[in-house]
């Protein structure tokens, strides 16, 4: 039962918050500063959801070393997006070696 009200809460507190940009459109402005630190936000969120997953696979505790696919090949995609800034081959270079690693781990 808590977690149904908890869930519903949630919905109802994003609906509540994205209906409210939509009414308010163009009617609020942001200062410079606001809307300069709002261009941050994807990079800051996709960055918390990214890191976790790569240093601490399991959910257990870091696993920094090799046998850790997804640190391998997160390592190699910030080498070929350092490179060469594109942004396709950085994703695919990442994969490849994401598979190909942990094809070769057994």
């Amino acid at each position: 039962m808590s977690t149904t009200l908890t869930i519903l809460g949630m919905a109802v507190i994003t609906f509540l918050v994205k209906a409210l940009i939509f009414m308010l459109g163009d009617r609020v402005m942001f200062s410079a500063n606001v809307r300069k630190a709002l261009d941050f936000v994807p990079v800051t969120v996709l960055t918390a959801i990214i890191v976790p997953m790569i240093l601490s696979p399991h959910g257990q505790e870091l696993e920094l070393s090799w046998r850790n696919p997804q640190l391998v090949a997160a390592s190699v995609a910030v080498m070929v997006c350092a490179a060469t800034r594109h942004q396709l081959a950085t994703i695919i270079v990442g994969l490849l070696v994401f598979f190909s690693w942990q094809f070769m781990l057994g």
